[in-house]
């Protein structure tokens, strides 16, 4: 417990010392790779696999990041707001850090109150990548970051190969393909790519006023601890949970409380199957509009809530309800809910999750 400061103070004196890489011969060191489509670009790190920044027009042609972060590597290495990485190896709460497999009790690392959350303090998002491919140009740039998750890393079992690539696929379009392997034992997986949005640009004030629609009839209502605990699936209608049709992120924000605070921080269960559209987003100022589509079974939409006088980028300060995370994933805390579709990974198969965000103007 207590080697972890250190090994994040000296952690963030090494990312401070590496350059931004551009090339295949720094595929080891933490870097930023940049993929660009005309007036469109995605800065990633191989720090988390992180999505650092998104760059994209509004209405009228001007150009504005719309991910909440911060400036530096150092920063990132830091971070405990979770500004853009990829998280597993189990995404989420796990209540109490434990799950049982196969008749055996594992114990994962607790680092959120009495629970674990987003792998532990060591999670994906807190690890070097390395750099597989990376086109930065061209018509569809892409970078392919690969880790290893070795059996015990943070309690889970068995070693993992993960693979993630980012991808400008189409005109405004940035894929992610992910997938992971289970070696030689089960394992719990569950990923999520933690981005928080503002559509006005990041940093331009709240997203209360965004207009959010999600392909979500039924929700997980959650405890006090955020945790899916009475393994319940409830509908939407006549709730404040209900995003069915556009509604404004803030009409109904005072009316639910993520934890202690007011807000979103609410998992949805999404209808179909398949890939399939998840959510609509739109900043009526701008004029600059999300979908993202996805073939996971649930989606975590969080406002925030808890960002408090956090400084980001350019100088810039990120107050409560500055982002939104759209978070598709697997059922919360699956591995204690029997009731929940499986996020069990035998050895030989293999987990998949795609995201695509879809932007207009």
């Amino acid at each position: 417990m207590a080697r972890a400061p250190l090994f994040l103070a000296l952690l963030c004196i090494a990312v401070a010392a590496f350059a931004f890489s551009d090339g295949a011969d720094a595929r080891k060191m933490v870097g930023v790779y940049v993929l660009k489509k005309g007036d469109f670009s995605v800065k990633i790190s191989n720090w988390g696999a992180t999505i650092m920044s998104i760059v994209t027009p509004d209405s009228k042609g001007n150009l504005a990041d719309v991910v909440l972060g911060f400036d530096t590597l150092a920063e990132y290495v830091n971070d405990t707001s979770y500004f853009g990485p990829l998280t597993g190896r189990v995404a989420q709460r796990m209540a109490r850090g434990r799950f049982v497999l196969d008749g055996k009790v594992y114990h994962t690392y607790i680092n959120d109150g009495k629970n674990a959350i987003h792998g532990g303090h060591r999670g994906f998002s807190k690890v070097i990548w390395t750099v597989k491919e990376y086109v930065g140009g061209g018509d569809s740039p892409y970078i392919t970051l690969y880790y290893r998750s070795f059996d015990g890393e943070q309690g889970f079992p068995g070693d993992l190969d993960v693979y993630a690539t980012y991808q400008l696929s189409s005109a405004y379009e940035l894929s992610i393909r992910t997938n992971a392997t289970a070696l030689n034992k089960a394992t719990p997986v569950n990923f999520l790519q933690h981005v928080y949005w503002n559509l006005g640009g990041e940093g331009s004030g709240d997203i209360l006023g965004h207009t959010l629609q999600l392909s979500a009839s039924r929700y997980t209502p959650m405890d006090e601890e955020l945790l899916p605990s009475s393994g319940r699936v409830d509908p939407v209608a006549g709730t404040s949970y209900d995003f069915r049709t556009p509604t404004p992120i803030g009409a109904r924000i005072r009316k639910v409380k993520g934890g202690s605070v007011f807000g979103y921080d609410i998992n949805y269960v999404i209808d179909g199957e398949g890939m399939r559209k998840v959510a609509a987003a739109r900043d009526g100022a701008s004029g600059r509009a999300l979908e993202l589509w996805a073939n996971q079974p649930a989606m975590q939409l969080y406002t925030g809530n808890f960002l408090n006088n956090t400084k980001g980028k350019d100088g810039k300060v990120y107050d409560q309800y500055g982002g939104f995370a759209l978070e598709t994933q697997a059922y919360p805390d699956a591995v204690n809910h029997p009731e929940f579709p499986s996020i069990i990974v035998r050895p030989g198969q293999v987990y998949k999750h795609d995201m695509l965000y879809k932007f207009s103007f």
